[in-house]
């Protein structure tokens, strides 16, 4: 933090005092479990040593010590949940509509109301960055930002198929129809971790337009902009100014080319925002809500709740906990025994 081109650039020192503090809290624990870890081990050793009285001292120390650790070592854990990424306090959520027509575009509007309706629980910020929405009301796709702590280590797990089953309004014999949608959850990083120059895109503009095709701005305030390397497209025309929906492309950009360099990088995460959207088909997916029967299911899981209302509703808690908690388990399992 004290780099001179740094404390030069307001924004990159922003940055840089966004990810110390997060970082902060993670390496004071760390440091702290350590610490333990040594004293443990210098109480086992007194008491297998030969001095009475250090023994009593330290068999009267030990349990006390060993809960604090693995009270230290479930606080890392949760704050390790999704790797590098655990930290972010922003994430960038896209939802596009799939098989299903305006059913499906119907179901991309609830979900995306039960996503702001737990945001506004847990009183994250969320920004709308783009949207196309149809002539029934619904979502072909939206996108949209959401900003608070902890917000991408909660919702990170909701990336990949939703599918719905429920009788559609239009339907006339009471038949139950399925349609599915596709979310993806990218940690949106900093300006300083992806460095985006004018010349590394270009830039369209355009008129808004609503359902239809309707024109809603009669002015050029839309932004295209395609990333010249890989041909990644971001358009957004939700705000009147072009300055406005140009920054909120570029976030849109930076977060997709985030993700995208992430999976280059590790070859688990190959070309991971494709699996995270899905192909958008009814076989493709991670949660089916079943509105006759008032079901969710989880299927990476097998957590059914019978609250499908609720959770809509925005009380998404049941579902997000039960998630933290199988990855947390993975994550024990796979650091095995604290010794």
């Amino acid at each position: 933090m004290n780099d001179p081109a740094v404390l030069a650039d307001s924004e990159a020192l922003a940055a840089v005092a966004r990810e110390h503090g997060s970082l902060a809290k993670l390496c004071g624990k760390y440091r702290r479990f350590k610490e333990l870890n040594d004293q443990i081990r210098e109480a086992k050793e007194y008491i297998a040593g030969n001095d009475p009285e250090l023994r009593e001292l330290a068999l009267a120390e030990e349990p006390e010590l060993m809960a604090e650790r693995e009270g230290i070592w479930e606080e890392l854990l949760d704050m390790t949940i999704g790797g590098e990424d655990a930290n972010r306090s922003r994430c960038i959520m896209e939802i596009h509509a799939g098989t299903g027509g305006d059913e499906a575009s119907l179901f991309a509007r609830d979900l995306y109301g039960m996503y702001r309706k737990y945001c506004e629980s847990k009183n994250w910020k969320l920004e709308t960055m783009s949207m196309s929405e149809t002539e029934v009301g619904g979502f072909k796709e939206i996108v949209f930002g959401v900003d608070g702590e902890g917000c991408y280590r909660e919702l990170q797990f909701e990336s990949g198929g939703h599918r719905v089953q429920r009788v559609p309004k239009t339907e006339t014999q009471g038949r139950i129809h399925t349609s599915a949608a596709s979310v993806a959850v990218l940690a949106e990083p900093e300006e300083v971790e992806i460095d985006l120059k004018p010349e590394d895109y270009e830039i369209d503009r355009f008129c808004a337009s609503g359902p239809g095709g309707q024109h809603v701005n009669k002015t050029s305030s839309a932004i295209r902009l395609t990333h010249k390397e890989t041909g990644l497209v971001v358009s957004c025309q939700d705000e009147r100014s072009q300055h406005k929906n140009l920054a909120k492309a570029l976030r849109v950009l930076r977060s997709r080319l985030y993700d995208l360099k992430r999976g280059q990088e590790d070859s688990k995460r190959l070309q991971e925002r494709k699996s995270k959207l899905g192909s958008g088909d009814r076989s493709d997916r991670i949660r089916t809500y079943n509105f006759p029967e008032n079901r969710v299911t989880d299927h990476r899981i097998g957590l059914t709740l019978y609250k499908l209302d609720a959770i809509l509703a925005g009380d998404l808690s049941p579902v997000v906990d039960a998630l933290l908690e199988y990855e947390r388990q993975e994550l024990r399992t796979s650091f095995g025994t604290i010794e």
